[in-house]
C-alpha cells in the first residue's frame, strides 16, 4: 500500500502595478493565472487589472479591518495544498498595505511565501529624486494631526538618511508646513500619481513646493523623497 505524502501549497506575494497596467512582469501574470485564489485589497481595483490580462482566478477579499478574520480561512486552502496570492491595490504587498498578519502566519505554519517582485511606489520614487539614497528611511504615512506629526518630523530630522513619506492629497500642504517648520530647507522631491498618465515630479524646498501648489487642486497618490539635512542645489 503506498502512502499519499500531503503537500501544502504555496503563499505567493504578488507586486502589481502602482499606475500603468503595463508595468506588471510576465512571472506575476502567470502566478495569478494559476494560483487556486487571490486574495486582494480591493477586489473591484484588482479584477480591473485581471480583466486586462484575461485571468479568470477567483478573488477573496483582505483589508485592514477583516484580515485576522480571513487568516485562517486562506490557511485552510493552503493546508489543503492550494496556491495563494496576496496582492494589494497597487504596488508590492505589506508596504503601508494588509497582508502582515497572513504572511506571518502562514511562515509560522512552516508553508512556503514566495515573493513575485516588481513595481513599488518608494522605490520607483528613489530612483528619479536624484538625492542621495545609499542610506534611506521608510516613514509610511505621517500622523493626520499636526502636533503628532511634528513630534514624529522632529524625530526624522535627526537620522542622516534620505526619508521616503507617503501623504494623501487633501493633507499635503499640511504636512509641507509642519515639514518647514520642522526640517526647514531640504530639498523634497514630490511624485505624484507615479506611471500614470498625469505623473507629476516637483522638487523645491518645503516653501517653494507650497507656493506651487497652494493655487491647484490637488489629485492622486502621492510620495516624498526628503533629502538628508542641508539643501542639495539643483543647479
Amino acid at each position: 500500500m503506498t502512502h499519499r505524502i500531503f503537500q501544502t501549497g504555496t503563499l505567493y506575494v504578488v507586486a502589481t502595478p502602482i499606475g500603468n497596467l503595463g508595468d506588471i512582469s510576465q512571472r506575476a501574470i502567470e502566478t495569478l493565472r494559476h494560483v487556486d485564489l487571490i486574495a486582494s485589497e480591493d477586489t473591484r481595483v484588482v479584477r480591473k487589472l485581471l480583466e486586462r490580462y484575461d485571468i479568470h482566478t477567483p478573488l477573496i477579499s483582505l483589508f485592514e479591518h477583516n484580515e485576522e478574520r480571513r487568516v485562517p480561512k486562506l490557511l485552510e486552502h493552503l493546508e489543503a495544498g492550494k496556491d495563494v496570492a496576496l496582492v494589494s491595490d497597487a504596488g508590492t504587498p505589506l508596504i503601508s498595505d494588509p497582508g502582515y498578519h497572513l504572511v506571518r502566519e502562514v511562515a509560522a505554519k512552516a508553508i512556503r511565501v514566495s515573493p513575485i517582485p516588481g513595481p513599488s511606489a518608494v522605490i520607483t520614487a528613489l530612483s528619479v529624486a536624484g538625492v542621495p539614497m545609499d542610506r534611506f528611511t521608510f516613514v509610511g504615512f505621517l500622523s493626520r494631526k499636526s502636533a503628532k506629526r511634528k513630534r514624529e518630523l522632529q524625530q526624522l530630522a535627526e537620522l542622516s538618511h534620505t526619508l521616503v513619506i507617503f501623504e494623501s492629497p487633501h493633507r499635503i500642504l499640511k504636512t509641507l508646513r509642519d515639514m518647514e517648520e520642522v526640517m526647514g530647507d531640504r530639498l523634497v522631491v514630490l511624485c505624484r500619481e507615479l506611471t500614470k498618465s498625469f505623473e507629476e515630479i516637483l522638487r523645491g524646498t518645503p516653501s517653494e513646493l507650497i507656493k506651487g501648489l497652494s493655487d491647484r487642486k490637488i489629485k492622486g497618490e502621492i510620495t516624498l523623497v526628503v533629502s538628508r539635512e542641508g539643501k542639495v542645489s539643483l543647479d
